[in-house]
């Protein structure tokens, strides 16, 4: 497999399960002990853009403001 095949793969599986996306970040996170969460935090939003993902980020920072998350789930129909 070539180098283009492999990165195709990697896309697919990371737009399956945007879950990896968030463990892999929050296990560079842990490693670093906090020390680049706002670059850590980017860099995960530019994956899921590049794989086209959903947000996972932003469903569970809303988790913390419920009116917010709520207004989402309405407006989605």
């Amino acid at each position: 497999m070539d180098l283009g095949g492999l990165v195709n793969k990697a896309k697919q599986a990371l737009k399956k399960n945007p879950d990896l996306i968030e463990k892999g970040g929050d296990a560079v996170d842990k490693a670093t002990k906090g020390k680049y969460v706002g670059q850590v935090d980017k860099a995960q939003d530019a994956v899921r853009k590049a794989v086209g993902a959903q947000d996972k980020g932003a469903e569970n920072k809303g988790a913390d403001n419920k009116g917010a998350d709520n207004k989402g789930a309405d407006n989605k129909g």
